[in-house]
């Protein structure tokens, strides 16, 4: 199975002034539809370099094959996460960002606001999520399907996949 890293990215939950209620319910999507556990979750102040590093740590030195970043991906001044995930991706994979706002959008226009991204670095897919309920949910549940098939290609386990 595969080795799943979380990051939580939020001035807020990481100061203890608010709950991560975003991180359990992401935790039961992943048993429920990958039958997959997190093996590190970390709570990261908005920061593009604390998240960059915690980025390459992640993926470079304990080998997640999926890392997931929670939040930081709207609009407000101290949202950074997708600049911190860009300077770590090698290749951009746009349709799965995008199939995540179309499926947001159905309950909430504001879905056009996010600025998540999903990438590759390495053998590892690095998927940015909304740090707000539902939203989490809805683009996680939009893009899970592909997500096994995405993981095998990156790391060359099904080379008979034609896209």
């Amino acid at each position: 199975m595969w080795k799943i890293g979380v990051i939580t990215s939020s001035d807020s939950v990481y100061k203890g002034q608010r709950k991560n209620d975003c991180f359990p319910i992401l935790e039961t999507l992943l048993k429920n539809n990958l039958n997959a556990e997190v093996s590190d979750h970390r709570l990261c102040p908005d920061n593009i370099e604390f998240l960059k590093e915690n980025m390459i740590e992640m993926v470079d030195r304990q080998r997640v094959d999926l890392l997931i970043t929670i939040g930081g991906t709207g609009l407000s001044p101290e949202d950074v996460t997708p600049e911190a995930t860009a300077l770590v991706v090698d290749r951009h994979v746009p349709g799965l960002a995008e199939e995540m706002r179309r499926c947001a959008m159905q309950n909430s226009r504001r879905a056009l606001l996010t600025r998540a991204i999903v990438g590759t670095r390495s053998n590892a897919l690095v998927i940015n999520l909304p740090g707000s309920l539902p939203a989490v949910e809805e683009c996680f549940l939009a893009i899970v399907d592909q997500i096994p098939t995405a993981l095998n290609i990156i790391q060359g386990k099904n080379e008979n996949i034609n896209i």
